[in-house]
């Protein structure tokens, strides 16, 4: 046996999976396919820090490379309800190097540059075949992101509703003061079926602008480029220097579905828990739930549940609320946001506090003190077949 854990893939999900599992004494072996962690840096950047307060972890500076005071939501017609909630931009790599050194500092054996190509699991021992030879272990968690081969070849579907992934373009860009703004910029409407487009100051002259589209394919270029010739209307911007550009997916409305199974765990993007700080607690949960289970010497689906009842009792009303009003807000028409949006603008937000379903409540009661019909404007847009 070359471990009682092998984890696959070094995102944040797995990290911690991988760090709480050796912490309670587990043989742990971490692999990931790119060169180190971190590098190539993931393109999710921003955090919360309510969001990832979940985690228990405190935001280290080292990483941070701009402190924002929250997020501006922009309304079709321009209307903005702003939220304020302390938020950074991270330096991504930074990031990730950060909790590989803690992964390093628990015993994890962390090897990169290696790629899992398959997971066999004969008479309870798992053998993962490898581009460097083959692993075994006991149990395997597997994080190796939104599109998880291994996954499917283990015959699992971790992500409840795929098509409902938010396939995105971000790219980080350059003018002058464009990266000065002290919050984080969400556009809502038609020009982004599903989601938003994004502007992210992060000091200078540098920003990131992004596109998050639900159920248009995976190539949202063209969202992307009108987005682009919009912003600098907006902003009176006659050019925008481009640095890089980066694509991929945001299973946030998407819902965790088969996250166990004998002797398996999949945890973070893998299992659609969207999210940074999310997809870390996910995964410290994941490798709690692991870690006992080899102690037990018991890695039975039966055994394993334990973890999706923890998760569903932090996260499950939460997500499904997220995933409802997400299509409410798919299927409305631009008028119909800035219409329920306006009802929020120039009001103090500060009274929506709770777990999800008693800030749903609070919203709720909200909208029916100050304007009834919006509440049905949205029931009638949430049964609407689109």
């Amino acid at each position: 046996m070359d471990a009682d854990i092998v984890v696959i893939g070094g995102s944040p999900a797995g990290l911690m999976a991988a760090r709480n599992a050796a912490l309670k004494g587990t043989n742990v072996i971490l692999i990931d396919r790119k060169e180190s962690i971190g590098n190539p840096p993931h393109p999710a950047n921003t955090l919360f820090k309510g969001m990832f307060d979940r985690t228990g972890e405190t935001v280290d500076q080292c990483y941070v490379i701009k402190k924002l005071k929250g997020a501006r939501i922009v309304a079709p017609s321009g209307g903005e309800v702003f939220i304020e909630s302390p938020a950074y931009f991270l330096n991504r790599k930074k990031f990730d190097k950060y909790y590989a050194k803690q992964v390093l500092k628990a015993g994890v054996d962390v090897r990169t540059g290696i790629e899992a190509f398959n997971v066999i699991r004969n008479e309870e021992i798992f053998s993962i075949s490898t581009n460097e030879g083959t692993l075994r272990s006991k149990l395997v968690i597997i994080s190796d992101g939104i599109n998880s081969r291994i996954a499917g070849l283990m015959g699992m579907k971790p992500i409840k509703y795929p098509g409902d992934i938010a396939w995105s373009m971000e790219a980080e860009v350059e003018a002058s003061g464009l990266g000065e703004a002290d919050m984080f910029e969400y556009y809502v409407g038609s020009h982004a079926p599903g989601w938003k487009t994004t502007y992210s100051p992060c000091g200078g002259d540098r920003a990131t602008l992004g596109v998050y589209v639900r159920r248009h394919g995976k190539d949202v270029s063209s969202f992307f480029d009108a987005w682009v010739e919009r912003f600098k209307k907006i902003k009176g911007l006659n050019e925008l220097s481009f640095i890089s550009k980066s694509v991929g997916g945001d299973p946030i409305a998407a819902i965790p579905n088969e996250i166990i199974g004998e002797g398996v765990m999949i945890t973070g993007g893998s299992a659609a828990q969207s999210g940074i700080g999310y997809g870390m607690h996910a995964g410290q949960i994941c490798g709690d739930v692991a870690a006992d289970a080899i102690a037990k010497g018991n890695v039975s689906a039966a055994f394993l549940s334990e973890y999706r009842k923890r998760w569903n009792h932090k996260y499950r009303n939460e997500y499904y609320l997220g995933r409802i009003a997400l299509e409410t807000l798919r299927k409305m028409t631009d008028k119909e946001i800035d219409s329920m949006m306006k009802l929020f603008e120039d009001e103090d937000l500060s009274f929506i506090q709770g777990d999800p379903v008693i800030k749903a409540i609070h919203i709720a009661k909200f909208i029916i003190k100050k304007k009834p019909s919006s509440l049905l404007l949205a029931y009638r847009a949430a049964l609407r077949r689109k």
